[in-house]
């Protein structure tokens, strides 16, 4: 298990939210933080602290991905046309491991990307082992049929805490997924609200 699997319960405690919407959570029990002095650190954040919290909330929905992935998201999303803010999600949906979470393959966002990693997702019928592969409109995400019957791919099919969002057109009895559209905020269901506006305020400081 990798020390960012070892760490999502940390993330959930020092944000103070169950931001998977897990119902095993560590925030379902206690809210503050993690360590001795959790309890202490309620104090009023500033503006750059409520900036580097959206970052890292974000950032740790990812499945924690490293802050030089994140900033280049960040800065290729500044590039593009219209609101960074919904460009920054834009790319983040259209990463495989998020597309792969999304679509119920496995329970986690952690789990997609090792899920990947090992080499069980094709793409247009061909192995991709890589979890930040962006997609495109069209493109068909499929388990690879010797990893289709595998316990943590039927579980996480059934599971009821979460909805398999429009723009992805997902087939179980074939474990296919289908990538229909690119998303805005207002169409990924996150557990807990995000806000890319002040990730934007954070980078342009």
């Amino acid at each position: 298990m990798t020390k960012r699997s070892e760490a999502k319960y940390k993330i959930d405690r020092r944000m103070g939210q169950n931001i998977w919407g897990r119902p095993k959570s560590p925030v379902n029990r206690r809210e503050y933080g993690p360590g001795q002095h959790g309890q202490r650190r309620k104090g009023k954040l500033s503006d750059f602290g409520v900036q580097l919290r959206a970052k890292q909330k974000l950032k740790g929905y990812y499945a924690n991905i490293s802050e030089r992935q994140f900033h280049g998201v960040y800065v290729e999303a500044g590039r593009m046309k219209g609101d960074t803010g919904e460009n920054l999600i834009g790319l983040l949906e259209r990463r495989l491991d998020a597309a792969v979470f999304r679509a119920k393959f496995v329970p986690t966002m952690f789990a997609a990307r090792q899920f990947i990693n090992h080499g069980h997702i094709k793409v247009n019928g061909r192995k991709v082992n890589i979890a930040s592969y962006q997609l495109k409109v069209g493109d068909v995400i499929e388990v690879k049929e010797a990893s289709k019957q595998l316990a943590i791919v039927l579980e996480a099919s059934q599971l009821a805490e979460r909805d398999v969002p429009d723009y992805l057109d997902v087939d179980h009895s074939k474990m296919t997924a289908k990538f229909v559209r690119i998303p805005g905020l207002a169409d990924v269901p996150f557990a807990v609200q995000m806000e890319p506006h002040l990730i934007v305020e954070f980078y342009s400081r």
